[in-house]
């Protein structure tokens, strides 16, 4: 299979970063000295440095130069949502959905051992408050829950699904209206890291993932009936 000639310079760059110990916001050489290092044309580095600005590996701030960027995997959400709706949808859908319930049932048993301190319930508190009204609180409630981690891939992994899923959802049909049960399982959940309870943190974690799950199950069902009626 041949290369694409731009994806090689594009490793190169990556490569240049590494060996050069480029952290995050340090600035890059400039397109000359790119030229030079690489031995590549101009309209080829600027190509290869475009590529890596939509990756997130560098930063072009116009006017002041090109930086090393943080590549959050944020930028992924589109691609992620693409491939979802290009193949069988609602089981991209479960498949999606089954990843993030393994994350976040075994993170929030983690986080429960330790100590949450009262501020931090006040505010999740406050987001299951929320949730009756604004449809950003529960993706702040679980962005917040796992906030102190120390893995920050997994607090962008879970803002990818998240995303994602509330890109393609549209494709499970209209939901039922279950947000006194959504308040009240994400009450649980607090609850929980309140009694420092691993198991039910976890419990509470996997009914909320039951009525999602409940959804995408009842899609395939319309899915599979309507399949039947058209043939």
């Amino acid at each position: 299979m041949r290369v694409r000639a731009g994806a090689a310079l594009e490793e190169r760059i990556i490569e240049l970063i590494h060996e050069r110990g480029l952290a995050p916001g340090a600035a890059m050489p400039t397109e000359p000295q790119l030229m030079e290092l690489l031995g590549a044309s101009r309209n080829s580095v600027r190509e290869a440095i475009r590529a890596l600005q939509a990756l997130g590996i560098v930063d072009i701030r116009h006017g002041y130069g090109t930086f090393v960027g943080q590549a959050s995997l944020t930028g992924l959400t589109t691609s992620l949502a693409f491939r979802v709706r290009s193949s069988d949808g609602i089981r991209a859908i479960r498949d999606l959905v089954e990843v993030r319930e393994l994350l976040e049932t075994g993170l929030i048993g983690e986080v429960a051992k330790a100590r949450t301190s009262e501020p931090k319930l006040s505010a999740l508190e406050a987001l299951v408050t929320a949730i009756a009204h604004d449809s950003g609180a529960d993706r702040a409630f679980h962005a917040l829950l796992y906030e102190n981690c120390g893995n920050e891939l997994v607090l962008q992994l879970i803002g990818l699904f998240w995303d994602t899923y509330h890109e393609v959802e549209h494709l499970l049909g209209e939901p039922a209206d279950r947000t006194g049960d959504l308040i009240a399982n994400h009450r649980r959940i607090v609850d929980a890291l309140r009694d420092r309870d691993s198991k039910a943190a976890r419990d509470a974690m996997r009914l909320h993932f039951r009525d999602v799950r409940a959804r995408i199950s009842r899609a395939e069902e319309e899915a599979a009936a309507a399949s039947t009626t058209a043939s």
